[in-house]
Formats: structure tokens, C-alpha cells, sequence
């Protein structure tokens, strides 16, 4: 009877162990989570939800977003690399503060970086590698702001991709990647000035022009994109408190 008794002891343990089991998260499962985390928190950078300049912690984030340390500091660590976040030793992470001397000194590199590319693209790249920008002529139907701004960023990044010059390529797209934010107030700042559709129909104009291999309307069309971005964003200046 002892043994008869432990043995069912034994048998109601593993079933309370059963009971109360959670399986792990398959990589998949995680991968979703972490890019889930990153989405949000890159969202709330970009509407200044998280405040430029503030310092941030791991837990803080983990509480917020509801979510283990895990997932935050993968996503905080994709935002670093976009320079949306930085390093603060022994205090945490500060959202990167919005200057304005370096968005002036960011709008003057990129329009001559992508003049340049623009130019090479046009010399050097395949009409296939000209009919693939296509697929930017449309930002897709029911996109929130966020993923206009994540839309724009890829297609200036594939025309630095097609200037067949890899140092060139990656200074450019390493400018551009740091105009998320500035991308993102300058629509929310001119919405008459900046909708969808006609922003999306300057990319339309650009591309046509780069498919005909016409650098001068090319050139000409690049610099009045950006000089229009630029303008849009600093009406900012209306809204102090994101300013350094």
C-alpha cells in the first residue's frame, strides 16, 4: 500500500505539473514578439510619444509595452543602429534629441548624395534594376503614417542601392535612415501640403524620369523633393517642446 501511495502521489504531481505547464515561445513566437516591441516603441519615437532627449530604462519599457527585458533591448538595440536611441553608460538610453543645426546640416548631405546616386543609377544600373523601383509607386492601401514614413525610407534607400557605388550606397542610406522622425513631423506639421498621394506622386515623377535616363529632370525633381521635405519640417518650429 506504501509504494501504492507514492505512486500516486507521484501521478497527481505530474499532472499538476501539466496543469500549469506553458509551453515556450517557438522561435517564430519570439520573432513576432520582438518585432512586435520594435514596431511600437519605433512608433512612439517617431510621434514623439517617447519624448526626444528623455532617458528611458529597460524595466520602464518592459512595463510599459507589457513585455519581458528580452524583446526591449532587441528593439532597442535596432534603434540605436537607426540613431533613434542612444547609449547613456551606467543611466540607460536617451531618445536622440531632434537638433535643428543637425537637421540643416542632414538636408544639405543628403540632397547631394542623392543627386549623386540619382546620377549613377541613371548611368550604371540595368533597365531591369530601373523597372523594379515600380514597386514604389504605390504606398499601399490603409498604411498608417508610420508605415508611410518606413515606405519612404525604402525607397530613397533603393535608388542609393542602384548607384552601383557600395561606399556611396552606404553613406546615403545611412542618411536617410536618420529622416524617420523628421519625415514623420514634417507631414504631421503641412497635412495640406503633404498627402499621401501627392508625396507618393513625386516619387512617381522621380522614377519616371530615372526610367528614361533624363538626369537633368531627374536632378531637378530630387532637389525640389527634398527642399519641399525640408520646408515642411521646419514648421516645427511652431512646436517647441520637440526641439532642442
Amino acid at each position: 500500500m506504501k509504494y501504492l501511495y507514492m505512486i500516486f502521489i507521484l501521478i497527481f504531481d505530474i499532472f499538476l505539473m501539466l496543469d500549469n505547464y506553458t509551453p515556450p515561445l517557438t522561435t517564430n513566437g519570439s520573432r513576432l514578439i520582438r518585432d512586435s516591441i520594435y514596431d511600437r516603441m519605433r512608433a512612439d519615437i517617431l510621434t514623439c510619444a517617447l519624448t526626444p532627449g528623455a532617458l528611458i530604462q529597460e524595466k520602464d519599457l518592459a512595463t510599459r509595452y507589457e513585455v519581458s527585458k528580452s524583446p526591449v533591448r532587441d528593439a532597442l538595440l535596432r534603434l540605436q543602429e537607426q540613431g533613434l536611441i542612444e547609449v547613456i553608460p551606467r543611466r540607460g538610453y536617451r531618445i536622440q534629441p531632434i537638433s535643428v543645426s543637425d537637421a540643416r546640416e542632414l538636408y544639405e548631405i543628403r540632397l547631394l548624395l542623392e543627386r549623386a546616386c540619382i546620377k549613377r543609377a541613371i548611368e550604371n544600373a540595368t533597365n531591369q534594376d530601373l523597372a523594379n523601383l515600380d514597386h514604389f509607386r504605390s504606398a499601399g492601401e490603409n498604411s498608417s503614417l508610420a508605415d508611410w514614413v518606413t515606405y519612404n525610407r525604402d525607397f530613397h534607400r533603393a535608388i542609393a542601392q542602384l548607384s552601383s557605388n557600395a561606399r556611396l550606397t552606404r553613406m546615403t542610406q545611412d542618411v536617410i535612415d536618420q529622416f524617420d522622425r523628421l519625415t514623420f513631423m514634417g507631414v504631421v506639421t503641412a497635412p495640406s501640403d503633404a498627402s499621401s498621394e501627392k508625396l507618393v506622386g513625386e516619387h512617381c515623377s522621380i522614377i519616371d524620369a530615372i526610367q528614361a535616363r533624363d538626369k537633368t529632370t531627374a536632378g531637378r525633381l530630387i532637389n525640389g523633393h527634398v527642399v519641399k521635405s525640408q520646408k515642411r519640417f521646419f514648421t516645427v518650429f511652431e512646436n517647441p517642446p520637440i526641439i532642442k
